[in-house]
């Protein structure tokens, strides 16, 4: 082209010649790909549904996202109690699952490998909750009466045995009935019995309804445990920074209960639309937790081995289990401050 044709051409000004540049640029350009990797999928087994309040920090930390900062989606699943839950784990069924922090004692005497990596509260998840009209001040006071428990393969009432024992009574000078997970309390409530073994879910509940309790805390009498994470050693061994990620996740939602009930409660029913409407009762259930549960951990997630042990040697002694296995075949703490 000749340079008068070049001279001729209309004048473009700096500003727009800078534009057309960069807009050319990013035409050129590649799209941008996205840094973050997709989300890993995890199972978690829980001992009930987890449309349960009991199991409030697993549901808050997945509402929260607590999960997803991790890299994980988690799946949770419902199993059928705390041992079957180690029966599943410790078969590779799941990665994780949910039970009370004594359940490995039963399952290491079935040959089950999993362990407890964390524990959800220094109280007993089983508190003895009674009539006030009744005035039972101590278990035994409970001779020739009624108590509804879940089941006779639960743990809580292992602990309610161990309260029994504690004052001098044996399961055969109490009427103990095994309710299922709504008769327990609806029994109770019915005033079909004096007394239920009962978690702060049931005994919110009673209350609402307007009974007029006493409760009195497993650990007065017997220092049963809260609830657990569990993890085969297998994944424990061979994969222990996913095993962190699911610990300091679930604790973190444990944490937010602890600091705001309220809130939580909030985020909770936002979370299970089942309990669309009741974020008083939840509310008041997740202070129970707080108050007989949660509190007094030194570092959240904190086994007690002295009170492991404790509860090893009641479980052999009342030929639950055969016999005692070796405390760090039960326990670690390794993933808990952190």
């Amino acid at each position: 082209m000749p340079s008068s044709a070049v001279r001729s051409l209309p004048s473009v000004s700096r500003r727009t010649a800078l534009a057309l540049a960069l807009a050319a640029g990013t035409m050129l350009a590649p799209l941008p790909v996205s840094s973050q990797a997709p989300l890993q999928d995890i199972t978690y087994l829980l001992p009930a549904p987890g449309t349960l309040p009991a199991f409030g920090p697993w549901m808050v930390a997945q509402a929260k996202g607590y999960y997803a900062q991790e890299g994980l989606k988690v799946n949770f699943v419902a199993g059928r109690g705390g041992v079957d839950v180690a029966k599943q784990v410790g078969a590779g069924n799941a990665v994780i699952g949910g039970a009370i922090g004594d359940t490995p004692i039963i399952a290491r005497s079935q040959g089950i490998p999993v362990k407890a990596v964390a524990v959800l509260g220094a109280g007993s998840l089983m508190q003895l909750v009674t009539h006030k009209d009744a005035r039972i001040e101590s278990p035994r006071e409970l001779k020739g009466k009624t108590v509804t428990t879940l089941a006779y393969t639960d743990t809580t009432y292992y602990a309610l045995l161990g309260m029994l024992s504690k004052s001098g009574l044996t399961k055969n000078d109490v009427d103990i009935q095994a309710a299922g997970p709504a008769g327990v309390w609806q029994q109770f409530a019915a005033k079909k019995a004096v007394g239920m073994a009962a978690v702060p879910d049931w005994t919110a509940m009673v209350i609402e309804q307007g009974a007029q309790v006493d409760i009195l805390p497993a650990d007065v009498y017997f220092k049963s445990m809260a609830q657990a994470i569990l993890v085969s050693d297998e994944t424990i061994q061979k994969n222990p920074q996913l095993v962190q990620k699911l610990v300091r996740a679930t604790l973190k939602g444990m944490k937010d209960i602890m600091a705001n009930p309220k809130e939580a409660a909030r985020v909770y029913v936002a979370h299970i639309p089942a309990h669309k409407g009741k974020e008083a009762l939840m509310e008041s259930t997740f202070a129970m937790y707080n108050k007989y549960v949660y509190a007094n951990q030194k570092v959240p997630g904190t086994m007690d081995e002295a009170r492991l042990a404790d509860l090893q040697t009641f479980y052999v002694s009342n030929n639950i289990v055969p016999k005692a296995v070796p405390m760090k075949d039960l326990y670690t703490n390794q993933f808990v401050g952190k």
